[in-house]
């Protein structure tokens, strides 16, 4: 019995150690796992603690490095390689030229010549930087090899500069670039080349449709350009060659402008799109350059534009100069620098030149033909000379038509409204009397006398102006009357009065066309009428 009772108390008690055994176990996993949880925590804490403590370090390092010089590399250096296998770097900085090592991290062969280079302590090159946007604007004359080009400032002065990597092989003659001419190295070369700038090579957007009024004149220059370029094998089985050059002359507000461009529109359409024509206008008066022989300079640039075009297989190039006379006047008659004569010869040795091109025409446009060389009017190079003159009754009735279709609001029938516009402005209206030297009777000249396609343009304008305010005013429906332009008529002839100046008379005669009477000079211009007190009463 007793042993019995002995038993199952040891029982009791192994069991309740057993219990105890396992709370305790169970304590000691919380408390381990309590541990670990601290644990991980702790460490992720020391490593962000470690990250920062580096980011900071590095931060100190940063600021604690010298600063950075920058400089242009200009090419690695022909000196033997070294162990690794790496080239010393050729570098402009601070004034001079040095020979600088290259960091590892910097890829062997990468750099470029003309690129920006940033140097670390001791001047070692540690980045590339890329090429500099920045630098002096100069003209590019002429490309001596594939590294090496010859420059010009615009004080006239010459270098020779390397050329950075993007301008090799792309660089030409005339295009402006970026410099640092203590370095020697050209950048980058700018879209707008100095070509571009004088001359637009777009074909303009102007029909024979759209010119009113000059048939014989348009019917004379189409055989005259377009002929050789739509028949070249008739030229060459009679063979004739087609003409340098044509001289458009007249008054001012003619048609002579639309006229060529009309040419270069109708030879890119004869063509098709497979050999556009090219149209390079020049702007006559931006070629003058104060710095002697630039003038020149940039006519040869055109030139050489007007061939590389011309070069690439059939495409018409018509090299067009407007108001010629003001770059162009006869040798002899300059007041100061007296530039006509070289800048004349220049031209005259381009025109000369362009017999052994194909397809490139000069084509130029002048209100005073009595201002340009003799020279360049002979036959021979500006072969064709046409003059436009100021419209007749049935052309400016043409001019009307043009610029007032149908599709204008209109009171009355376009055609009765035209037919009393043209009547109006052709009546007989006496402007100016020009009394010449030993006659005695006057010439007499009309407002008619000083008709031209622009003021035509012009009178439209105004008329239309006028239905609008009128509309306006009244509320009605606007629509163009007989009245509008017979006021638009009387405000443009009372603005053109005094225009030219009583003060010069040949002018008068000239602009008319008129000229003097026998070769004789006009002695003095009487104001006959004045269409001004008219046109403020209506």
């Amino acid at each position: 019995m007793n042993d019995a009772t002995s038993s199952h108390q040891s029982r009791h008690v192994r069991e309740a150690r057993t219990a105890t055994n396992l709370r305790e176990s169970a304590e000691l996993k919380r408390h381990i796992e309590q541990l670990s949880t601290r644990n991980t925590k702790l460490a992720g804490l020391l490593h962000e603690a470690r990250t920062k403590l580096g980011e900071l370090a590095a931060d100190l390092n940063a600021l604690a490095e010298p600063a950075s010089t920058y400089g242009t590399f200009l090419r690695y250096s022909s000196a033997p390689r070294g162990e690794d296998g790496r080239q010393d770097a050729e570098v402009y900085t601070n004034g001079r030229r040095m020979r600088l090592k290259v960091a590892p991290q910097v890829e062997p062969g990468s750099l470029q010549p003309g690129e920006s280079v940033r140097l670390g302590d001791g001047f070692i090159v540690v980045e590339a930087c890329g090429i500099e946007p920045t630098g002096t604007l100069v003209s590019l004359v002429e490309v001596l090899d594939t590294e090496h080009a010859v420059i010009a400032t615009p004080s006239g002065d010459e270098h020779v500069v390397l050329l950075a990597q993007p301008l090799r092989g792309a660089a030409r003659a005339g295009d402006n670039v970026l410099v640092d001419l203590k370095a020697g190295v050209a950048f980058q070369a700018i879209e707008k080349t100095e070509v571009s700038q004088l001359s637009l090579e777009e074909v303009p957007d102007v029909h024979f449709e759209d010119i009113g009024g000059l048939d014989a004149q348009i019917s004379q220059i189409r055989d005259a350009v377009e002929l050789p370029f739509l028949h070249p094998d008739l030229y060459r089985e009679f063979d004739l060659h087609p003409p340098k050059g044509v001289l458009l002359y007249g008054p001012p507000g003619c048609g002579k402008t639309l006229i060529a461009k009309a040419v270069a529109n109708s030879l890119s359409a004869s063509l098709g799109a497979s050999a556009p024509s090219y149209f390079i206008n020049v702007k006559g008066p931006e070629l003058l350059n104060k710095y002697v022989g630039e003038t020149e300079r940039r006519i040869r640039l055109i030139f050489e534009r007007a061939r590389e075009l011309a070069s690439g297989g059939d495409r018409p190039v018509i090299v067009f100069f407007d108001e010629m006379e003001s770059i162009f006047r006869t040798r002899g008659t300059g007041v100061s620098s007296d530039m006509e004569t070289t800048v004349v010869p220049q031209l005259l040795t381009e025109l000369d030149g362009v017999e052994d091109l194909r397809n490139v025409i000069v084509i130029g446009a002048t209100n005073r033909e009595e201002l340009i060389d003799p020279a360049i009017m002979r036959p021979g190079r500006l072969d064709i000379k046409i003059r436009v003159s100021r419209p007749t009754r049935q052309g400016a009735r043409e001019i009307f038509a043009r610029h007032f279709p149908d599709t204008v609001p209109h009171a009355q029938p376009v055609d009765d409204l035209i037919d009393a516009a043209v009547g109006e402005l052709y009546a007989d209206r006496p402007f100016v009397a020009l009394h010449f030297v030993g006659v005695d009777e006057p010439g007499v000249l009309h407002y008619r006398d000083f008709v031209s396609g622009a003021m035509i343009a012009n009178i439209i304008s105004r008329a239309k102006k006028l239905a609008i305010k009128e509309a306006l005013g009244a509320g009605t429906p606007a629509a163009m009357s007989s009245a509008h332009l017979h006021q638009a008529i009387a405000a443009e002839q009372a603005e053109s009065e005094h225009l030219p100046t009583s003060t010069n008379p040949d002018e008068w005669a000239r602009i008319a066309g008129n000229g003097s009477r026998s070769g004789r000079p006009i002695e003095r211009v009487e104001l006959l009428g004045f269409r001004s007190p008219t046109w403020h009463s209506n």
